[in-house]
């Protein structure tokens, strides 16, 4: 902690003598930075700032336009406080014209009511101001430890920002040149408050700090209940700022690093922790690529302990907060897309920039043969603005119902289920569970046995013929059923003849043993083809095509 005006009254050697502060009070917090015995008129002239004067009076004139003159001379060179003895030297009281002119400028102006060895002041102060210097190095060795230990380990900007919450137990928020939060540690209710309204925040509270400083918020955001508002006014009128510092690379600005703290000035060790952890976080960024693999492995690894069972959604949505997705509150979906074998990009990155271009935060994960968000929802026309950006990114996708944080495991089950449904589509197409219908069944029964042998059962004679045949009928039974059992229209998509259709119509008929011309046959066949394509789905990695 700094040396302050008031700390250094409060030393061990002025409590010898009646001590009366006459002026200053309210700049008793200013940094004393050395001590000076003095009696020479034009002191002012050689100070430096940050000065504590001790003197008794012998080189201060009698008249008070003098008097005014050097007061006004101190405090303009920055000293941070007068200390003058009233033992007789020069003075037995204050000159009023002294008192007058140091409340004016709030300058502090102390009076000693005795003699009092000023090489024992210096002496006392110096050890004082040697002291803390020894714990500010300290502190920036320990922190430079730290540093160093994490940049040799190949840990990123998230390490690095917990880090420094650590160090000066504040709340530390990170953010990209978007303005996205991309790292949050040592939150507490006013930090939380202020993520929750981010841009906000970022953009009006920090509009004139362009270099990088200390902004203090006049109010913290408004909540939805008045109760809240109330008890963050209160905070907001006893003194709640931020500091942020840019993180720059390579000439340009990567991000912005905010401590959210009291109104009152930084620790100069905080300071300087906080530019340290800007240079290093900028350091660990250098590559873009890497950030982007670092943070999508956070995001496997806390989205597969989810899949383990290994955390609780209402855990989930902890740690999700940590790494800046900011989904408490929210309704949340799972979203589950099917891996494409031959796209350009990677799906997780496509499915990364379907929830982007939503406006919607999300935990994005590869889990094998699929990708998986969890995404959080404001209104209620995001579920449908999210369905459209994934078709778009022509990703074939399921998608669960909404459900609150503890459901979680519910709605990956969901996805899934109609994230296979999507799979055996021709289309890239976006499957909502809740408009599978009968496929639910499905879906469950070809984890087991039971579909596998209903599709044989159905459609087996069909399969083996059409293995061993080049004439496969399979793909006119799926016409005839697509089209309801309309013999026209089945003809028209196959591009063939009636008479042709007819001969293949005979030969499904003696290879399945039943009539087509039956509804119930139908259903049931159709039943089978969705069960068989789930199946092949099920046994291929990569989109097959449809036979």
């Amino acid at each position: 902690m700094a040396l302050t005006v008031e700390s250094a009254l409060s030393l061990e050697v002025f409590s010898r003598v009646p001590l009366t502060l006459f002026a200053g009070e309210e700049n008793l917090h200013r940094s004393v930075r050395w001590v000076h015995p003095v009696e020479i008129p034009d002191i002012a002239n050689f100070l430096k700032g940050g000065e504590m004067l001790l003197t008794a009076g012998l080189g201060i004139a009698h008249d008070e336009k003098a008097q005014r003159a050097h007061v006004r001379a101190l405090a303009r060179a920055g000293a941070s406080v007068l200390v003058i003895e009233l033992s007789g030297r020069a003075y037995h009281t204050m000159p009023e014209a002294l008192v007058d002119e140091a409340a004016r400028l709030a300058f502090p102006l102390v009076g000693l009511g005795g003699e009092l060895p000023f090489v024992e002041v210096s002496a006392q102060v110096h050890g004082s101001l040697l002291n803390q210097r020894m714990q500010e190095l300290t502190a920036y060795e320990r922190l430079n430890e730290t540093f160093m230990r994490l940049l040799l380990a190949g840990r990123d900007h998230v390490a690095f920002t917990q880090a420094l919450a650590d160090e000066i137990a504040r709340p530390v928020i990170l953010e990209d040149s978007s303005r996205r939060i991309v790292a949050y540690s040592s939150g507490t209710e006013v930090s939380d408050a202020e993520i929750s309204g981010w841009d906000l925040h970022s953009r009006v509270l920090h509009s004139g700090d362009v270099l990088g400083g200390t902004s203090v918020a006049p109010t913290l955001l408004p909540s939805l209940d008045g109760k809240d508002r109330k008890r963050r006014t209160g905070e907001a009128e006893a003194g709640m700022a931020c500091t942020r510092r840019a993180i720059v690379i390579r000439g340009e600005r990567w991000g912005w690093l905010h401590v959210i703290h009291s109104s009152d000035a930084l620790l100069r060790t905080d300071q300087h922790a906080i530019d340290r952890t800007a240079d290093v976080i900028a350091i660990s960024v250098l590559s873009a690529r890497e950030v982007g693999a670092q943070a999508a492995q956070r995001e496997n690894a806390l989205v597969n302990r989810l899949l383990l069972g290994d955390i609780s959604g209402d855990s989930f949505i902890t740690r999700a907060l940590r790494l800046g997705k900011d989904l408490r509150g929210r309704p949340l979906l799972a979203v589950c897309a099917v891996k494409e074998a031959t796209t350009g990009r990677l799906d997780q990155e496509r499915l990364v920039d379907a929830c982007r271009a939503a406006a919607l935060p999300a935990v994005v994960a590869d889990i094998g043969d699929h990708v998986m968000a969890i995404v959080g929802l404001a209104r209620s026309q995001d579920e449908q603005q999210l369905a459209e950006r994934l078709s778009s990114e022509e990703l074939r996708s399921g998608v669960s119902r909404t459900c609150p944080s503890a459901e979680l495991s519910t709605a990956i089950r969901q996805a899934r289920s109609a994230a296979s449904v999507a799979a055996s589509r021709a289309g890239r197409e976006v499957v909502r569970f809740d408009d599978m219908g009968l496929l639910r069944l499905l879906v469950s029964l070809s984890e087991g046995p039971e579909l596998a042998n209903y599709v044989d059962d159905e459609l087996g004679t069909l399969l083996r013929h059409d293995a061993d045949s080049s004439h496969p009928l399979l793909p006119t039974l799926r016409a005839f059923l697509e089209n309801e059992g309309n013999k026209s229209k089945t003809a028209e998509q196959l591009f063939i003849q009636r008479r042709t259709l007819y001969y293949r119509l005979e030969r499904l008929n003696t290879l399945l043993r039943r009539s087509l011309d039956e509804s119930e046959v139908r259903q049931g066949l159709a039943f089978a083809l969705r069960g068989l394509d789930l199946l092949r789905r099920g046994r291929d990695s990569a989109v097959q095509p449809r036979v």
